[in-house]
């Protein structure tokens, strides 16, 4: 019989076969190492000693040492995507987390910036080129952070109809998206300053290295503090484009399709907080 660490492992090159994010498997894999150590502290090494009881004691104490119930969710999650997993590899007969459920909680709404906020935002980093330029890439493109960083010059396109060639990155979807002028303009500034380097990646140090996700978040928190803008992340200039797409009457297909979401459903719920065609709307939004 395979031993709960073996399986451990083995679900790890699964996430990994399937081509998940880094993100993902880091989470997932440290959440079934927690699951793992509590069984054998429990006295059980083995796939088939794990019961539904165990199971409930082992996300009850991550509620007794004061988790979030949005962590614990995640938790539960990757437990029961571990023992499913498990169960179609024919690996266990019955899978013990199936009636294993989620704590209820409330998601919080995306976080929209105002159109003084970002103007703010803009403002902080004008004279930073660099940060100006990538800045302004969030802000009129939607990407994620971990698709900016690995942009390469090659996925410029800055002919009079200029757009941005957006790579798989992990689990991301591969498109193109057009790139309005500001944007386009910020990008021109930036190529005229980068360092003369044999690097093909868009966005670089003074050295050559390519700029880390963790440099340009850092960066970003940085002039989103001098702006005064609070409580603040960098996803949310990812939420502030894709509102903003909304708001000026895209259909919803083409900003879920650029803005790279795997289900409609996660564009769909960005609508209770834009202004629709008659008025109604909790939030009122501004052209960027």
């Amino acid at each position: 019989m395979i031993t709960l660490k073996d399986a451990h492992q083995q679900f790890i090159s699964h996430l990994k076969e399937k081509v998940r994010s880094s993100a993902t498997i880091l989470a997932y894999g440290k959440d079934i190492e927690q699951l793992v150590t509590f069984l054998e502290n429990q006295g059980k090494k083995e796939l088939d000693q794990a019961s539904l009881e165990d199971l409930q004691t082992f996300m009850g104490k991550f509620s007794k040492d004061g988790y979030t119930a949005k962590t614990i969710s995640r938790k539960t999650n990757s437990t029961k995507t571990f023992f499913k997993f498990l169960k179609s590899e024919g690996l266990i007969n019955d899978d013990p987390a199936t009636s294993l459920t989620h704590p209820k909680f409330e998601n919080k709404p995306p976080r929209i910036l105002s159109k003084t906020e970002y103007r703010a935002l803009r403002d902080a980093a004008r004279a930073d080129v660099r940060m100006f330029s990538i800045i302004e890439i969030l802000l009129q493109t939607g990407i994620r952070i971990g698709e900016l960083a690995k942009l390469k010059v090659l996925d410029l396109n800055l002919s009079p109809n200029s757009t941005l060639h957006v790579p798989l990155f992990e689990d991301t979807r591969e498109r193109i998206i057009p790139l309005n002028q500001s944007a386009a303009q910020a990008v021109k500034k930036y190529l005229e300053i980068r360092p003369k380097v044999k690097n093909h990646a868009l966005f670089i140090t003074k050295t050559g290295r390519p700029l880390l996700i963790r440099n340009i978040r850092t960066a970003i928190d940085r002039y989103s503090r001098i702006a005064g803008i609070k409580q603040s992340k960098v996803n949310d200039l990812r939420h502030t484009w894709v509102a903003h797409q909304l708001q000026s009457g895209i259909s919803l297909m083409t900003v879920s399709k650029l803005a790279g979401h795997k289900r409609l459903s996660t564009t769909e719920r960005y609508l209770q907080f834009v202004q629709n065609h008659n008025g109604e709307s909790k939030v009122k939004l501004e052209e960027l």
